[in-house]
């Protein structure tokens, strides 16, 4: 039987079993353990405060149909990579995106966003914390969608620091963006095809995957001379974790000049805001959006040359 799950006050959608509840509430907040609940066989109607500040039409959607493998979905029968019957510029990014092996989960869902005119079908688990959609992603996507142009987008290089299933990525590849997704390698299986399948022929620019631990091996794979990042994207990697010193040192390494990074977080503890001190010592910080009814802040930070971490 399958069973569906509502998550926190954005209604993602994911199915579980009973005995994953309890281990999902260990890292929620108060707020979203009275929330999470299970219903088989059906979805809880979407009544959350996000619906405030997020269209109707972003909320999730379940779609009924079993994953398929990225090949069903674009690539070539033969094994090449690129788009069928067209030349493909960015070859290897493709063949990085192949790379990695999808954990195999006993348990899946497909849900369906809405996103610059754009319908997404993500592939979550509840069995990882990275294989989850959380609420801070899709405040990005929105503020992402409604400032695109504002943003200068087209073309501009870009990473997401814990992509999970990628939907940041996807919206951020819709709207032209040149995007490296990274995670921890145990989930880069799945964001690799929830990437595949939804901008395969779809985006000027193939979003490339590459594994990041926080604060390990920065200079050997993402050396300055060569990475250079407009925005960099972040959403809800702040919550009860013991890493949250080499989230920000991380952060702080990947700026260079004119790298502006965005910020999506639902606070849910008191290390979250003792994070945001910390974060603010070592970045300009500006707020962009705020909504209070879920508890989730938008921010916008350019480092401080001057700062320490």
């Amino acid at each position: 039987m399958k069973v569906r799950t509502e998550i926190s006050n954005l209604c993602c959608c994911i199915s579980r079993c009973e005995g994953d509840k309890l281990h999902l509430a260990e890292a929620l907040g108060d707020s979203d353990r009275e929330e999470l609940s299970v219903q088989a066989s059906s979805l809880l109607p979407g009544d959350s405060g996000m619906d405030a500040c997020l269209r109707s039409g972003q909320q999730p959607q379940s779609v009924d149909e079993a994953p398929r493998p990225p090949d069903e979905e674009g690539l070539q029968t033969d094994g090449s990579s690129g788009p069928p019957g067209g030349s493909n510029k960015i070859e290897p990014s493709l063949q990085s995106l192949q790379k990695f092996v999808p954990m195999s989960f006993a348990s899946y869902t497909q849900e369906c966003y809405q996103f610059a005119g754009k319908r997404i079908v993500i592939q979550e688990s509840i069995e990882s914390f990275g294989a989850v959609v959380w609420p801070g992603a899709t405040a990005l996507c929105q503020y992402l969608e409604e400032h695109a142009e504002e943003l200068s987008l087209q073309g501009a290089k870009t990473l997401e620091i814990g992509a999970g299933p990628g939907l940041v990525s996807i919206v951020a590849s819709i709207l032209g963006a040149q995007v490296t997704a990274t995670d921890l390698p145990d989930v880069l299986g799945n964001l690799q095809y929830n990437l595949l399948r939804n901008t395969l022929n779809h985006t000027a620019h193939l979003p490339e995957v590459k594994e990041l631990v926080w604060g390990k091996g920065l200079e050997q794979n993402f050396p300055k001379s060569t990475c250079y990042y407009d925005y960099l994207l972040a959403s809800d990697v702040v919550y009860h974790h013991y890493f949250l010193d080499k989230l920000l040192s991380t952060m702080a390494y990947l700026c260079q000049p004119g790298t502006v990074l965005l910020w999506a977080n639902k606070f849910r503890f008191s290390s979250d805001y003792e994070f945001l001190d910390k974060f603010k010592q070592v970045f300009d910080t500006t707020l962009l959006a705020e909504f209070q009814e879920s508890s989730i802040k938008l921010f916008k930070g350019v480092l401080k040359w001057d700062a320490k971490c």
